[in-house]
């Protein structure tokens, strides 16, 4: 059964159809006069293959469509309107303050450093140097240096044993620039302290046995077992600390032992020892070192030290020189 849209889908259609034959008849009521005559010749079925406009059928029926007429209207006059633009009240046109591009602010190289003291005299260095990412720098603290590389944003968090109550760290590049951090360590009289320092890879390194503890057993301080802080804190033992980037090439290197005198609880000795491997970077060569020693309410102390390396075919040993720093001896507390 046709559904109700098809009926009235075919009743326009054959309406529409009737009104263009009409038109087509008699024209547009009211627009033009039926009785004139228009000549049309030449249409062209534009639809056609090119070359076959000669060959295409004129419209013969004059008549059929109307000429509308062609009207010249006037354009529309556009109607004119004042704007009022009211004045600043005391300020002219050319007074007018506009509004101005703030200047962005360059980019902040500016160096600085913090010093935070922390348990066992230790201190707590950071450094910021945005401006010198992944470089080179060296820190100085009381004849102390060591390089370290800084990070690549320009930061270095590190952790060093103070040789004095005024600790006072300096930040050295490269270029010249650098910073300077201090901080109050009053907590250093109760500790002995021994720093080994050298360049490069030199096979140096020290060693304290504790208690008169056997190499590599548990009393036995050196790089391959450092010891705590929080055991040095209790007065316990004491602690290795290794300051400087060992991948960096002729880099300054330190080792400081640390000792809580101060607080030992018994009778204690340390030996101590600076021990050199011989490898085959450094046989046959001179060595420059030096040691710096606090030890109670004393002055630092500085030696240098100069050691002729053996042959390369001795290159696996080791030497000890247990004769270059005091042991550390401490008295019943």
């Amino acid at each position: 059964m046709a559904q109700p849209k098809t009926y009235a889908l075919a009743a326009g259609t054959v309406f529409t159809a009737f009104a263009i034959g009409y038109v087509m008849q008699f024209g547009l009521p009211g627009l033009s006069d039926p009785s004139e005559p228009i000549e049309v010749s030449g249409i062209v079925d534009t639809a056609a293959p090119a070359g076959l406009e000669d060959s295409a059928p004129a419209l013969a029926t004059a008549g059929a469509f109307p000429t509308l007429p062609q009207e010249s209207r006037p354009a529309p006059a556009l109607q004119r309107a004042s704007v009022e633009v009211a004045a600043v009240e005391g300020q002219s046109a050319s007074d007018a303050i506009l509004p101005k591009d703030v200047p962005s602010a360059g980019f902040d190289c500016a160096i600085s450093a913090t010093a935070e003291p922390g348990a066992a005299a230790m201190v707590a260095l950071a450094l910021d140097a945005p401006c010198h990412g992944s470089e080179r720098v060296t820190v100085h603290h009381n004849g102390l240096m060591f390089t370290e590389t800084v990070q690549p944003d320009g930061t270095l968090s590190l952790d060093v044993p103070a040789l004095a109550e005024t600790a006072v760290f300096i930040f050295s590049f490269g270029s010249g620039d650098g910073a300077i951090a201090q901080a109050q360590v009053s907590s250093l009289a109760f500790y002995d302290r021994v720093a080994l320092q050298w360049r490069g890879d030199s096979g140096l390194g020290l060693h304290a046995r504790e208690a008169g503890a056997d190499y590599f057993a548990d009393g036995h301080v050196w790089a391959g077992s450092r010891g705590t802080i929080e055991a040095a804190a209790r007065g316990e033992g004491g602690f290795l600390a290794r300051l400087g980037d060992t991948d960096a090439p002729e880099a300054l290197i330190a080792e400081i032992y640390s000792f809580p005198a101060g607080t030992a609880p018994a009778e204690a000795e340390v030996a101590l020892s600076v021990e050199a491997e011989i490898t085959a970077s450094n046989c046959g060569q001179d060595l420059d070192a030096q040691m710096i020693e606090r030890r109670g309410e004393a002055a630092l102390s500085v030696q240098d030290i100069e050691l002729a390396m053996p042959e390369c075919d001795a290159v696996g040993d080791f030497l000890v020189l247990d004769a270059m720093v005091r042991d550390i001896e401490v008295a019943s507390n």
